[in-house]
């Protein structure tokens, strides 16, 4: 079956800009192997194995990709196929590192692409004489801001989470355990429109307070809150990550009213977000929120992170980072609370940078919801 792509124009353009931001960068060439770089730029999904498979962009010259013969249909069913792009392919035996870099004269700075491994990474340096170089500055440039396309993609994504969210009145209430819960949010993720389930949190009670918990055997009680943080890839690859905050009946007062300060802190992280602002900025809107209502301390992680073929990519949402925000960059804004022993809370949306604003892509309410 032919993997969902975009159109053939759409990694056409993007293979122009990658090789201009190569040159502008002083690289004699960019690597890129198997991962979300590569799926951006060529639409393919391949893994990474002992044998090389790499898109090779040439600070000048035309791109190329260097393959296994053995990977080569595999690699035609993506944009590959139609796209104007030489492909060298190689059999075991062959020098598949001589091969993709031999025709680029002397190499003396190249870039390599994050999820390089080491299997690769070292006999391309060895073969060019050179160390290489990470070739994020290049290609996060690119990823950073989305082009409209992958704005529909993220919407279809941030949909289908939403109503995964919206049945989890099905699966959570008490007597049961995190783990049976999650099993049934995960068969829903893949019901509602996602390829699969590419992670599911469900932390109730004491749990709730530590942000990355997955799912354990624990029974949820009465009176507590859920943290149900979920999400994965739609056919196109493009990531959903949305958290909402549960409550299996009444909850303390203290509870609520630390809950509405988070609903507030989130709320100002949001309507700080539109162009010429920081990122920074926004991680500080949603800080101010926490800290005026004395839960500075217990809000212990970044503000958000971009989303799109990675669940987490640039930008990052946190103090230090001086990144402009412009339109099309996407990320969530998920703000917490934890008391460790005791409870947690944490809402997360996916916003887009709009001319004038941000466009949620969740749509569920942000309320303490009773199950």
């Amino acid at each position: 079956m032919t993997q969902a792509r975009f159109a053939v124009s759409v990694y056409a353009s993007r293979l122009d800009r990658a090789a201009a931001l190569v040159a502008d960068a002083g690289l004699d060439a960019v690597i890129v192997t198997p991962g979300p770089d590569l799926q951006y730029l060529i639409g393919s999904r391949a893994s990474t194995f002992e044998r090389l498979t790499a898109l090779v962009l040439p600070a000048s010259g035309a791109p190329f990709v260097v393959a296994p013969r053995m990977e080569l249909a595999a690699l035609r069913a993506s944009a590959l196929g139609e796209l104007d792009v030489e492909v060298r392919d190689w059999v075991d035996g062959d020098d598949p590192y001589a091969l993709a870099l031999r025709s680029l004269g002397v190499v003396r700075r190249f870039g390599l692409s994050e999820a390089t491994p080491a299997l690769h990474s070292i006999p391309l340096a060895s073969t060019a004489d050179a160390a290489p170089e990470l070739a994020t500055p290049v290609l996060r440039r690119l990823r950073m801001v989305k082009d409209e396309a992958e704005i529909d993609a993220l919407r279809e994504a941030g949909a289908a989470i939403d109503r995964v969210h919206a049945r989890v009145g099905e699966w959570l209430r008490t007597g049961r355990t995190e783990r049976e819960v999650a099993a049934d949010i995960a068969a829903a993720i893949v019901e509602e429109g996602h390829a699969e389930a590419d992670f599911v949190i469900v932390g109730s009670g004491p749990n709730g307070a530590d942000p990355h918990h997955e799912v354990s055997d624990r029974v949820i009680g009465a009176g507590e809150t859920v943290v149900v943080d979920i999400g994965g890839p739609t056919d196109l690859g493009y990531n959903s990550d949305s958290t909402r905050t549960y409550a299996t009946g009444e909850v303390s007062a203290g509870i609520r009213d630390a809950y509405a300060a988070l609903e507030r802190a989130q709320q100002a992280a949001v309507d700080t977000v539109r162009p010429g602002v920081t990122a920074e900025s926004v991680d500080a809107a949603a800080r101010r929120v926490l800290r005026d209502a004395g839960l500075a301390d217990r809000f212990i992680h970044r503000t958000g992170h971009g989303i799109g073929l990675s669940v987490h990519e640039e930008p990052y949402i946190v103090a230090g980072n001086a990144t402009v925000l412009e339109p099309g960059m996407a990320f969530s804004i998920e703000p917490g609370v934890y008391f460790p022993g005791e409870w947690g809370a944490r809402i997360e949306d996916i916003v887009v940078v709009t001319d004038d604003g941000a466009e949620p892509l969740n749509r569920r309410p942000h309320s303490l919801t009773q199950v």
